[in-house]
């Protein structure tokens, strides 16, 4: 597993690093996102292929110390008020775009994938440095 670094570049207003390409299977995203000192919101977009029978549970998942992690609050493109930090189950093929909350004390963001069953996940992160979306 890699740890993707958003780099604060004054030539780059928005900075994105990819979580997981064609991922099957269960477990973390191939890579983890350190947003370093970033606490602006940020977009996640999940793409899923479904196969077969498809379901997979995402829980979104942060952390200060790239040790203890937690559900990160997010909220859909769909209900972008609407706050909540429970897992995601997917059970077609979409592509989704998740809102995460400004000013929450994460660092670290990963996926943690489970009761996957004929899915594969690509997944991007993006945020601005410099200003809120």
């Amino acid at each position: 597993m890699a740890t993707i670094s958003i780099l604060d570049d004054p030539n780059n207003d928005i900075a994105s690093a990819v979580l997981s390409v064609a991922q099957a299977g269960n477990g973390d995203s191939t890579n983890i996102v350190n947003r370093g000192l970033i606490r602006y919101g940020g977009l996640l977009r999940i793409v899923n292929t479904a196969g077969a029978t498809p379901t997979v549970t995402i829980n979104i998942r942060g952390s200060a110390d790239n040790v203890n992690w937690f559900n990160v609050a997010y909220a859909t493109a769909a209900a972008p008020e609407t706050v909540t930090v429970t897992a995601v189950v997917v059970t077609t093929t979409a592509t989704n775009y998740y809102l995460l909350r400004e000013g929450h004390p994460w660092q670290y963001l990963k996926l943690a994938m489970s009761a996957n069953t004929n899915e594969t996940i690509d997944a991007t992160y993006w945020s601005s440095p410099y200003r809120q979306f």
